[in-house]
């Protein structure tokens, strides 16, 4: 007979690190609370794949020293010692010098907006924030093509709403990318044939 695992029910950042998780779920500590995070659906798997593979080009076509990082762990600045958050990709331009538990210096963040998780990926959005050297959030949509992004002000602070992207050019200024908003979705379901 074997004992059940039990999901601890609050964790610090470096006991969350050293956890090994029951199953094959991914994980993330919000609060100090462990939360499994669902598989993606395929139309948010297919607009992750896409869009990684459009900035990876975009880095290595430019020799842009930056690298991408799918479903990184990232520790916003406010109550570091309790939370590990997992967004969907990520750009860090810092040097690759050893293995880092959590990226503690991306640039570039990225949400893929499942229609049921909405709260939890906006929660985790504005946790971002507080990331002193993100310059850009993106969170794309999955019921329909279009797309919200948060830029950091010249002063440093955030705007207070996200602007929109429903049609036209996606420009990410924080690695100097361009691309036609179809384009991220155009192998999913939503893409306009």
């Amino acid at each position: 007979m074997t004992a059940a695992l039990k999901i601890p029910v609050r964790m610090t950042v470096a006991e969350f690190l050293a956890w090994n998780p029951p199953g094959p779920e991914m994980w993330q500590l919000v609060d100090g609370e462990p939360q499994a995070m669902a598989p993606a659906n395929r139309t948010h798997g297919t607009i992750q794949g896409e869009l990684g593979s459009l900035i990876r080009n975009h880095l290595d076509e430019h020799s842009i020293p930056c690298t991408l990082v799918v479903t990184p762990g990232v520790i916003p600045h406010v109550q570091s010692d309790t939370n590990i958050r997992v967004p969907d990709l990520a750009v860090t331009c810092s040097p690759y010098e050893s293995e880092e538990a959590a990226l503690t210096d991306p640039v570039l963040l990225v949400e893929i907006l499942s229609p049921t998780n909405q709260a939890e990926t906006w929660a985790n959005v504005w946790a971002y924030t507080t990331i002193p050297g993100v310059k850009e959030i993106l969170v794309l949509k999955t019921a329909a093509i279009g797309a919200e992004l948060l830029r950091r002000n010249p002063d440093g602070s955030w705007p207070k709403r996200p602007m929109s992207v429903e049609e036209g050019e996606l420009t990410l200024e924080s690695i100097g990318f361009r691309v036609a908003l179809e384009a991220v979705y155009r192998t999913t379901r939503l893409a306009r044939r």
